[in-house]
């Protein structure tokens, strides 16, 4: 009986880090993908549409300032 009660206050601990915890997971995520974003070349940026310039500014944004689509 102990440990059901252990394991379901686990699973209400657990729910609560979720926004949080997605929230990292996302600025993460943001990072990982502004990081190869700097590190393509002119001819690979001017594929996707995007100006050296735009995507070293995209690139240098802050880990935490990711679109708010992404935190709904």
């Amino acid at each position: 009986m102990n440990s059901t009660r252990c394991n379901a206050a686990q699973r209400i601990s657990a729910r609560r880090k979720t926004p949080l915890i997605r929230l990292i997971s996302l600025a993460f995520s943001a990072r990982r993908s502004r990081r190869a974003l700097g590190r393509l070349g002119e001819s690979t940026l001017r594929d996707i549409g995007m100006t050296k310039h735009e995507a070293e500014t995209e690139a240098s944004r802050p880990i935490w300032d990711v679109p708010r689509n992404w935190r709904e």
